[in-house]
């Protein structure tokens, strides 16, 4: 008898409303995916997002105390930045774009 082959892959079945699944083909047609690409996708990087959202991390005294050192430390200036947020925006009258 042979050696039943390991699965590689498991299919998940999902009852959806038809508007939902109407959205979903329109978004996946507009990337160029299959929907079952699109909602793959979309729900490893959902779930992605909640497990480094809720991921511990941990560090000795030292390190913590010199966390917060730097946390409380005042800000330096980044002079690309500063001259951005001085400048209009497209919308602003009297903008000129920056060659």
């Amino acid at each position: 008898m042979a050696a039943a082959a390991e699965r590689k892959e498991y299919p998940i079945s999902m009852r959806l409303p038809e508007a939902d699944v109407a959205m979903i083909d329109r978004a996946a047609t507009l990337r160029g995916r299959s929907r079952t690409d699109f909602v793959r996708d979309a729900a490893v990087r959902a779930a992605e997002d909640v497990l480094m959202d809720s991921r511990l991390i941990r560090m000795s005294q030292e390190g913590f105390a010199e966390f917060m050192e730097v946390l409380s430390a005042p800000a330096a200036a980044v002079p690309d930045m500063v001259e951005l947020a001085k400048r209009r925006a497209p919308w602003e009258a009297g903008y000129t774009a920056k060659r």
